[in-house]
């Protein structure tokens, strides 16, 4: 069985290539649709949470096995998107997250940033 510990981000994108490929899905994986699915997806994620409060949700997934389920096939949905994205667009996941924190890091010093959630753009002023 996969599992974080065990299985590398190329794994997981030739997984979902060998499962597009089998159903002659490629044809419906360019990235205006692959975007357009992530975000509908992170609405369906969104919509468990809607009108409750973050100590509830927080209760909910640690005790509800049924609800902590629904809210990792969302999660599983939105990634499985985002890199079936990766894969139409021929992004490398891995490249791509080190260059963005190495641009967050500069963008949000420890000194300014830590405990603050405050925009780069806000912390500037500080």
């Amino acid at each position: 069985m996969l599992n974080d510990k065990n299985t590398n981000i190329q794994t997981l994108k030739d997984l979902l290539i060998d499962f597009r490929n089998k159903r002659d899905w490629k044809q419906f994986h360019d990235p205006k649709n692959l975007a357009e699915a992530i975000s509908i997806e992170a609405g369906e994620l969104q919509e468990l949470f809607l009108w409750k409060d973050k100590k509830d949700i927080s209760k909910e997934i640690k005790n509800s096995s049924k609800f902590k389920e629904k809210v990792g096939e969302e999660l599983a949905d939105i990634i499985i998107f985002c890199l079936n994205f990766a894969n139409s667009t021929d992004l490398d996941v891995s490249a791509i997250i080190e260059d963005k924190i190495k641009k967050a890091e500069k963008k949000y010093s420890v000194e300014k940033a830590k405990g603050n959630a405050k925009k780069y753009t806000e912390l500037e002023k500080i």
